[in-house]
């Protein structure tokens, strides 16, 4: 890797670096490509519902999940029909629920806007409910092979380790530079998997690389938080529903925040009360 260093500091990002770059990659990916699910038999709809999972999900956790889902809501129209409880239900063990309705209404948009297909435009991805810049970048190559530029936290750490050894506070912008000039831009579906394969294992090896980052945030406590009392409260509701004292004799924290998390889950959409039980929308 020092000759790599070497290479890199001499001559910048020329052609000759790009390439021992690329085949540094690849020839990892080669011997050590990660099989998952969302990466076989690719369809676009596959690449939607895996992309958003993985928003804020571990890989190995939505691969478990993955294929149940699929099984359940194999096409948008299906994912379109669901109940709220439907959904959920598949849902649990990923977290972050907001995103199983963000996936119905992304169902929802493209049937109704874009005859049943997932735009091959950037903008018009983005115009989606919970896509953002990378999520309508990662669909695109993945989903279509189109290349398209984003960063996440394993290609991150993969840029920082090959062309900011010994830096910090390194911003992303310098990152987004290097993703543009050193894409596979033929096969850009493979360049991203190798990369983020190749930063899987510098987590490893390296731990300490993307706190390197001028965009590095430590994880919030999951105790106590109201991400926690959040899940507890919709699995409670999942099975039967429940008055507020029920929940509150169920739930060990503070009432205060139990009626708080209560409201919001109304306001989103995913509970509705009646006869003095809270339950699940229909």
């Amino acid at each position: 890797m020092s000759d790599f260093h070497k290479l890199y500091k001499l001559q910048g990002l020329t052609d000759e670096v790009i390439t021992a770059f690329q085949n540094f990659i690849y020839s990892f990916y080669k011997s050590k490509k990660r099989n998952f699910p969302f990466r076989e038999n690719i369809t676009p709809y596959k690449i939607v519902v895996s992309e958003i999972m993985l928003q804020q999900t571990q890989t190995n956790q939505v691969a478990e999940k993955f294929l149940e889902f699929i099984k359940k809501f194999p096409d948008f129209i299906s994912l379109a029909q669901a109940s709220v409880e439907e959904l959920l239900s598949a849902w649990q063990g990923l977290g972050y629920n907001r995103r199983a309705l963000a996936l119905k209404k992304i169902a929802e948009c493209i049937i109704n806007e874009y005859n049943g297909n997932v735009p091959k435009d950037l903008n018009a991805l983005t115009s989606l409910p919970q896509i953002g810049h990378n999520t309508a970048s990662s669909i695109l190559s993945f989903a279509y092979n189109i290349p398209t530029y984003f960063i996440e936290t394993n290609i991150r750490r993969v840029y920082i380790y090959f062309f900011f050894p010994g830096k910090s506070q390194i911003d992303d912008k310098e990152i987004m530079e290097l993703v543009k000039n050193s894409i596979d831009k033929d096969n850009p579906r493979d360049w991203y998997y190798a990369l983020m394969d190749y930063g899987t294992m510098l987590k490893k090896t390296h731990p300490e690389l993307n706190k390197k980052s001028a965009h590095y945030r430590k994880q919030s406590k999951f105790d106590g938080s109201r991400r926690q009392v959040r899940g507890k409260i919709l699995k409670l509701l999942l099975e039967k529903p429940l008055s507020i004292k029920e929940i509150t004799d169920k739930i060990y924290f503070e009432k205060k925040k139990i009626l708080e998390v209560l409201k919001t889950l109304k306001k989103e959409g995913f509970i509705q009360e009646g006869q003095e039980k809270f339950y699940i929308k229909n």
